[in-house]
């Protein structure tokens, strides 16, 4: 990078463990600090990226503490990705809840933005964001302050993560006009389920490696023990003998909902991985050939987290959600080259 250049220093809004965090380190950018008001992401954040957690509810937080963390004349980046539960399709089709605390928390971010007033913001967040009000104040709200903005959903598999996962990725810049990240990965060249788990020792639902305790399935009941006994990779729950089927199954507005009770395939991307991917029953996180639901492990490196990531000494269903909560890293990496690309063009 050019001598010339001021630092670049990042600061990370609703960081979780920090898998967007260790993504824009890896890519060369210097965070500083991730700000999150589950204090149980602290250990992991900390251990794996050398930068400060903050346990604060955004809601109520005094982003003048920031600027003090900031160094002069730095060139200020502030990224976040706000906790996407209300804005998935699945919450959209149910209730819309527009009292839930969480819907306002892109307004929030924006309070940040004008305390701040970082030269870069990236936001990452589910599609489904995008067609809210709160989405479309949030884009206003930047433009008004004098920042050029770039939005798009795209599709993670184009960037390196083997994940049948589309995502928001916006970025926006005081410094000049910026754009979203050129694809990594063409179809055929996608990473697969195959290419990062296919190696891993073979465990039995309920077993846990005994080379890596992360390595460990959840037990099975009895009904989805046959049941995943009669899936086929990339099938669905037709494949199994009807006695199998659950009531909500038999009845004709259960017949096109497929979206359970998979199996993966080796040589095609994972689901999404979400907060529920150890478990069979909550999506299609069947192993491709092992008759159990994916390892927290397996879960972690779909997430492209590396294999020495340290989650901590947790309860499973903790790390499992840490892990689905988080920001891919990978997704983070091709942010964070952006963004330097972006600084090495028009910093000064």
């Amino acid at each position: 990078m050019d001598k010339k250049l001021k630092k670049i220093e990042v600061i990370d809004l609703f960081s979780g463990i920090g898998g967007l965090t260790y993504g824009l380190r890896k890519s060369g950018l210097s965070v500083l600090a991730g700000l999150d008001n589950d204090e149980s992401c602290a250990y992991a954040y900390e251990k794996n990226n050398g930068a400060k957690f903050i346990p604060a509810d955004i809601s109520e937080f005094d982003f003048k503490e920031l600027n003090k963390i900031y160094s002069k004349g730095s060139v200020r980046v502030l990224v976040g990705c706000a906790p996407c539960q209300p804005f998935s399709s699945h919450a959209f089709k149910l209730h819309k809840d527009k009292h839930d605390n969480r819907w306002n928390l892109l307004d929030h971010f924006v309070r940040g933005i004008k305390v701040i007033k970082p030269d870069i913001v990236s936001m990452e967040n589910v599609r489904g964001v995008t067609k809210t009000d709160v989405f479309k104040n949030f884009v206003k709200e930047l433009e008004k302050l004098g920042y050029k903005v770039h939005w798009k959903v795209v599709y993670a598999p184009n960037y390196g993560v083997p994940q049948n996962r589309s995502r928001l990725i916006l970025l926006a810049s005081k410094l000049g006009k910026i754009s979203i990240p050129k694809e990594t990965h063409t179809k055929d060249k996608y990473i697969t389920v195959g290419d990062i788990i296919r190696e891993l020792p073979k465990i039995d639902a309920g077993e846990i490696s005994k080379q890596d305790y992360l390595h460990k399935a959840k037990k099975l009941t009895p009904i989805n023990q046959r049941r995943i006994e009669q899936s086929k990779p990339g099938g669905t729950w037709r494949d199994w003998n009807k006695t199998l089927l659950p009531n909500c199954y038999k009845k004709d507005s259960g017949q096109t909902y497929t979206s359970v009770y998979g199996r993966m395939i080796w040589n095609g991307v994972s689901p999404t991985i979400t907060t529920q991917f150890t478990s069979y029953g909550s999506g299609r996180f069947g192993h491709p050939e092992q008759n159990r639901a994916l390892s927290i492990r397996e879960g972690a490196l779909l997430q492209t987290f590396p294999i020495n990531y340290d989650f901590g000494d947790f309860p499973a269903i903790k790390i499992s959600r840490h892990i689905g909560n988080a920001v891919p890293p990978q997704l983070g990496f091709v942010i964070g080259k952006q963004i330097k690309k972006h600084i090495e063009i028009y910093g000064k």
